[in-house]
């Protein structure tokens, strides 16, 4: 069994697709792991509010496996994917880190870099899993959050029941 992280965020009609998405995640993966929820702008464009929370789950699935399941998960819940990389998302689920796999493939980067950029997925993160090493920097996200110097300005944690 493998431990994956991921990253999880709407910012259309956001309660009822991230309740969607969770519970389709729990149906698939049994017992998963939740962060707290955290509202933020919108990066890179000029839309709503995202809500952002990571999960852990454990899995047998393969990394790419693992890839295509949420695609098709994002895809069941109205993702659309001939838009801009930076635009409103129903459903975005990423995967952050599975295990301590170091992969660089035009399929898929792991761990994800936005770890490292974005206060919206370090955040939850580091909440979740504050003892995890990051494979690259080899160093905790209690640590990595202790030291972010980007914008955290929008970062607001948020009740959410699931």
């Amino acid at each position: 069994m493998s431990r994956v992280y991921l990253g999880i965020g709407s910012n259309v009609d956001t309660r009822t697709n991230v309740l969607a998405g969770v519970r389709a995640l729990r149906q698939q993966f049994g017992d998963i792991s939740l962060s707290p929820v955290y509202q933020s702008a919108s990066v890179g464009f000029d839309g709503n509010d995202f809500i952002n929370l990571v999960a852990g789950v454990e899995t047998d699935l393969q990394p790419l496996e693992m890839k295509r399941f949420l695609n098709r998960l994002e895809d069941h819940h109205g993702r659309q994917r001939e838009v801009p990389k930076f635009s409103d998302r129903t459903l975005d689920i990423d995967i952050l880190m599975f295990d301590d796999l170091y992969l660089h493939s035009p399929d898929l980067v792991l761990p994800r870099p936005e770890i490292l950029l974005y206060a919206h997925v370090l955040q939850p993160f580091a909440d979740l899993a504050p003892q995890l090493v990051h494979p690259v920097t080899r160093t905790t996200l209690a640590q990595l959050w202790a030291g972010f110097t980007g914008q955290r300005d929008s970062l607001k944690r948020v009740e959410f029941t699931f």
